[in-house]
């Protein structure tokens, strides 16, 4: 096997823009507001793009490769993760996501947990992490009464953050960023205000699911400790994925998991990846990477900045 890298999946959003023309060269007309990159998805099912599995569905690579591809630890599972990159023009409406327990008995579904992190912010650019000053009750009569944004957690953000947004939380991006998105593979949403645009809202079911103890767990500014050729240390990790930051100034060599894939996701800069029979592909900013667990050793060379993320 081999690194292999997917087609972009692009999704036109009434509050996307075309933030990502400044690193990507095959963006589609319009506004552009969710690139999935790795998706196993009913909603979305990557493509291979490299190599000889050039074109297959990664639906079929799961069926012919199986725990080759994806470690011993995943015989016989789905696909657990999605990674895509978010650019907002305009605010994203404020939503929450249910639990894996709710999702199940009510959609079907597996919950969203995910994470965030910033690739590029305009000057002043903020994100909505959980509420304040408000308990349930409070809340619901707010959203009744258009007061939503006068209980809502906002926090101004800058490249580099990072934050990981449990299940129950309510949270929103706003105008002017770019977010590498790491989650659960679901593609639940109940939007709580969306700003008086005409879109459906689903207010009986985000008082359902939304955990008014939570807090958000603001990942940003985590040390990272230097090795030769690279710094490294761990983001966020919960019981869904585990989210590591590299920061590599010439090369980094390590080896694939016989129990698990990896991902990397490349967020500033540019690099090669070469395999242990020399196999060399590129790895740009914005592109995701996926590292099966049979790969073996690997080299990571360049001046890049990536999220390697696993199970």
């Amino acid at each position: 096997m081999y690194p292999i890298k997917f087609e972009n999946l692009y999704y036109e959003k009434i509050w996307g823009g075309r933030d990502f023309e400044s690193f990507r060269e095959n963006l589609p007309h319009g506004d552009i507001g969710e690139s999935w990159d790795i998706a196993c998805h009913h909603n979305g099912m990557s493509i291979v793009s490299n190599g000889y599995l050039k074109g297959k569905t990664f639906e079929e690579l799961i069926k012919e490769y199986g725990t080759e591809l994806l470690g011993e630890s995943f015989e016989n599972k789905e696909f657990p993760l999605l990674v895509k990159l978010i650019n907002s023009k305009e605010k994203l409406s404020v939503q929450v996501h249910p639990s894996d327990e709710y999702a199940k008995r009510v959609e079907n579904s597996l919950g969203k947990t995910e994470a965030w992190y910033v690739v590029d912010a305009k000057p002043g650019a903020s994100l909505i992490v959980g509420t304040k000053n408000c308990d349930k009750a409070i809340f619901e009569k707010a959203i009744r009464e258009g007061k939503t944004e006068e209980y809502l957690n906002k926090i101004e953000v800058k490249k580099g953050d990072c934050f990981l947004i449990n299940s129950g939380l309510v949270h929103a991006i706003c105008e002017g960023v770019i977010i590498a998105e790491i989650q659960q593979s679901s593609d639940i949403t109940y939007r709580i205000y969306d700003y008086g645009r005409p879109r459906e809202i689903h207010v009986e079911k985000s008082m359902d699911v939304i955990d008014f103890n939570l807090k958000p767990i603001n990942a940003s500014g985590k040390k990272l400790v230097s090795f030769c050729g690279y710094e490294k240390g761990i983001l966020c990790a919960s019981e869904y994925f585990t989210i590591e930051k590299y920061v590599v100034s010439s090369e980094v060599s390590e080896n694939s998991d016989i129990n698990k894939f990896f991902i990397f996701t490349c967020v500033d800069g540019k690099g090669t990846i070469i395999s242990e029979d020399g196999t060399k592909m590129d790895i740009l900013k914005g592109d995701s990477i996926l590292i099966p667990a049979k790969l073996g050793k690997y080299t990571i060379q360049g001046e890049l900045t990536l999220l390697k993320s696993y199970v």
